[in-house]
């Protein structure tokens, strides 16, 4: 696997925190919801460091507070560890589960045109941000950089087959946004 075109369509699990101990550990931050899927012993994940996919085969990991400290083969102290540090991990999507009606992975997200329920168009998602348990919609718009949150109410339908999603914004919510963008156009 090689070049940007793949690492583009990979999705993301994991970001490297930091080194952990001298034996060639990190820390991950995760970004996935089947964190012992992805984080055991002989998983592959993917990186990317000097423009090159790089393959990773985990040696042996443990979960610590909630996160998992992996030991990749190969990476064997706290050096080449070092060299990972906010290393985004990913895997490839046909690698992932099938996900139950009316949910979605992030990456589907990604590249929906938005409009409201009036037909007005707001812009296309560029990410996603925010914990699974509260994330909202960076969407690029006309205007700049609008936030929406990844909320029901708000987000009345989302059709990523269809690369579309519906808001009905609250009163206010879509002009925040622009003044928001309009008073930090001018900083350097």
């Amino acid at each position: 696997m090689q070049g940007d075109a793949v690492w583009e369509e990979m999705a993301l699990v994991g970001r490297v925190a930091r080194p952990h101990g001298i034996r060639g550990r990190v820390i991950v931050n995760l970004e996935t919801d089947f964190p012992e899927e992805r984080f055991r012993p002989d998983a592959t994940l993917f990186t990317r460091r000097d423009n090159a996919v790089e393959r990773l085969t985990i040696a042996d990991v443990r979960f610590q507070q909630g996160r998992p400290v992996v030991g990749f083969v190969g990476v064997e102290n706290m050096t080449a560890a070092q060299a990972y540090a906010g290393a985004e991990l990913r895997v490839p999507t046909e690698w992932l589960a099938v996900l139950p009606a009316d949910t979605f992975y992030r990456h589907d997200l990604v590249g929906c045109e938005m409009v409201t329920r009036d037909g007005v168009r707001v812009g296309t998602v560029r990410e996603v941000e925010g914990t699974m348990t509260g994330s909202r919609l960076v969407v690029d718009s006309p205007t700049g950089e609008v936030l929406v949150p990844l909320a029901l109410d708000i987000c009345v339908s989302i059709e990523p087959g269809n690369r579309r999603i519906v808001i009905d914004p609250p009163d206010g919510l879509l002009d925040l946004n622009a003044t928001r963008g309009r008073r930090s156009a001018g900083r350097t």
